[in-house]
């Protein structure tokens, strides 16, 4: 059969390395892919928002499926477009989408929901937003959020009036964000750990996928400013069966169903950012897609053959598939440009590639870079993910940072801590 994966980013490339294990896949293609996707896969270049022409070509090559990893295009409607012309997609509608497109709509729909999650207020106007910020009635610190997307980067964390009128000012006078600062939704802030739960859903079905914990903040120890993401682990440590059965029943599970009653089905991959608190575990936030990095940690200890889950989530016909996953951990450290969230610099040749290439138990996936003659160079703020197993958590931090040591490129930063908490954490005494 004939895959296509629509995305440039290290999600991207995991997906269309997973999807290329398959003994059922025959030509893989990606729109636009990058230096890494294009040594397994044949790159097209077509941006991933032009969804129009990915269709064009979707329909050119007769693609037996098609897997979205980015959320621009799914937002603009791509989902929709191939449905139009029958063309087999796993990806949300635009209206399913929407859970991601829109905070102000997220929290509202949980709201009707009696989905856990935090107080929050939504506002359209910047008069009215900074007399909440005066007001300040869930108290500090509290955050800001951009109503539609921003790449991961349009959440503020207010810890006094003056942090809270800044971030007010930057998205709804500025427009840092564009039209996606037009509405800004302010929410009680909560404390605990964060937890990353994607399930595979069919609209009605869904099939969790390993757990795992991100690593937000560009600096060590949590500090910096939020990111797209530095690092993953796969398991999480702070997640039990318990937690995991809670999860399904109070959030994801309700959530399809809620989707579904609003004319909203949702097929595709439902990413709920948790966090863990005292009370229980509460929605950050919903993405409608594969997240960036936890896709890296994810696919290297999926067992299974992804392809006939894509296929049945796009056919609205997932059954009760248990996925076999690897029991060694796996951790990604992302390897960031200087300057990266805010300005990074690009253009830097990277080197020491090669010499990973015959590690079993390494993969190196590319998220923003590209081939300049025999040259792999960055062209953006995250640029590899660089992703490790090991029989133990230790050992898959070790073998990731040992790794990492093997690559480099001027202005290269990483976090030297990924994984860190989550092996204290299984160190304590109980």
């Amino acid at each position: 059969m004939k895959v296509l994966v629509v995305g440039n980013g290290g999600r991207e490339h995991a997906l269309a390395w997973k999807i290329r294990q398959s003994p059922l896949v025959t030509e893989l293609y990606c729109a636009p892919g990058n230096a890494g996707v294009a040594e397994i896969a044949d790159c097209v270049p077509i941006d991933a928002s032009s969804i129009v022409e990915v269709a064009d070509f979707a329909q050119t090559v007769k693609a037996d499926l098609t897997v979205v990893g980015p959320e621009l295009p799914m937002v603009l409607g791509i989902g929709d477009e191939f449905v139009r012309r029958d063309l087999p997609i796993f990806c949300p509608s635009r209206g399913a989408a929407e859970i991601e497109g829109s905070k102000a709509f997220a929290r509202e729909f949980m709201s009707r929901h009696n989905i856990p999650s935090p107080r929050y207020e939504v506002h359209t106007s910047l008069d009215d937003a900074l007399a909440f910020v005066e007001k300040a009635p869930f108290g500090y610190p509290f955050v800001v959020k951009a109503d539609g997307l921003a790449a991961g980067k349009g959440s503020i964390i207010a810890h006094e009036a003056a942090e809270a009128r800044t971030a007010v000012e930057q998205m709804m006078g500025e427009k840092r964000f564009g039209s996606a600062g037009a509405k800004v939704v302010m929410e009680e802030f909560l404390r605990g750990e964060e937890v990353s739960f994607l399930v595979l859903s069919d609209g009605k079905r869904v099939v969790p996928l390993a757990s795992v914990q991100d690593h937000k903040r560009a600096l060590d120890d949590d500090e910096g400013p939020n990111t797209g993401g530095m690092g993953t682990v796969s398991p999480t440590t702070i997640l039990r069966l318990d937690g995991h059965k809670r999860i399904m029943q109070e959030i994801v599970v309700p959530t399809i169903a809620g989707m579904a009653a609003e004319g909203r089905r949702f097929q595709g991959v439902l990413f709920t950012g948790l966090m863990m608190t005292d009370s229980g575990p509460k929605v950050l936030e919903f993405n409608a897609r594969f997240g960036d990095p936890e896709t890296q940690a994810i696919m290297a200890r999926m067992r299974s053959d992804i392809v006939p889950l894509l296929q049945q989530g796009a056919a609205g016909q997932l059954g009760e598939t248990k996925i076999e996953w690897a029991k060694e951990p796996s951790v990604c450290v992302v390897l960031a440009s200087r300057g990266y969230p805010e300005t990074p610099e690009t253009g830097h040749a990277i080197h020491g590639l090669e010499s990973l290439k015959d590690w079993s138990d390494v993969v190196v996936y590319h998220a923003a870079t590209k081939l300049e003659g025999n040259e792999v160079q960055t062209v953006g703020g995250r640029v590899l993910g660089v992703t490790a197993l090991g029989a133990n958590l230790e050992a898959a931090i070790n073998r990731a940072y040992e790794a990492v040591g093997h690559i480099s490129f001027e202005g290269m930063h990483y976090r030297k801590d990924i994984g860190r908490r989550a092996l204290a954490r299984l160190q304590r005494p109980r």
